[in-house]
């Protein structure tokens, strides 16, 4: 450990112009390029890529093997499950220069994404929204929705708590575990 206020393994690189917020872990193997932004409390696993100008909110969490390429932005607590990737081109090709045409995503507060997991750039991943492992993301994913498979459709709704929601006639449902209560309205979820 350094006198710096976060911790990075031996063999891991941090460019320059880059800002890491305290606590936060940088294990083995990880390049964290020039202009990222992580914050508080973070923990960045084994093998990971993170481009530049990628945010990083507080508390995220980013598993083994994960690229994050540019155009990237995550709040506050979000999970990155091993193996997932961002793209941030919608048509690459190895002869055509397409750095100018990077599109953003962006992943809100409290969602998890699960291990090899493809979010393709260009969406919007919503407030504890889950993504199953496996998934290709390729729409805009709305606040509490569960997706999965390939592409990845919407198969339920999911609280704070990772718990699959079940609504009444009413449209309300509780979290089993926190005992917090939801309503879906207009195909919609939210927290009372």
């Amino acid at each position: 450990m350094s006198d710096k206020a976060y911790f990075v393994h031996e063999s891991s690189y941090i460019d320059e112009g880059s800002v890491i917020g305290a606590g936060t872990k940088i294990w083995h193997f990880s390049h964290i390029m020039s202009g990222c932004i992580l914050g508080e409390g973070c923990n960045i696993g084994q093998n990971v890529v993170v481009s530049p100008r990628v945010t990083l909110g507080t508390n995220v969490k980013v598993q083994n093997n994960v690229s994050i390429y540019s155009g990237v932005k995550c709040e506050d607590d979000v999970f990155l499950g091993p193996s997932m990737v961002f793209t941030n081109v919608i048509n690459p090709r190895s002869a055509v220069n397409r750095k100018k045409e990077y599109l953003e995503t962006v992943v809100r507060k409290g969602a998890s994404i699960g291990a090899n997991s493809t979010i393709v750039c260009g969406n919007e991943i919503g407030v504890f929204a889950f993504i199953g492992a496996g998934a290709v993301v390729t729409t805009d994913v709305p606040a509490y929705a569960l997706f999965v498979g390939n592409p990845a459709k919407q198969i339920g709704w999911i609280s704070e708590f990772g718990h699959r929601l079940e609504f009444d006639d009413n449209g309300k449902s509780i979290c089993p575990e926190s005992g917090e209560e939801y309503v879906l309205l207009k195909n919609k979820v939210r927290k009372i």
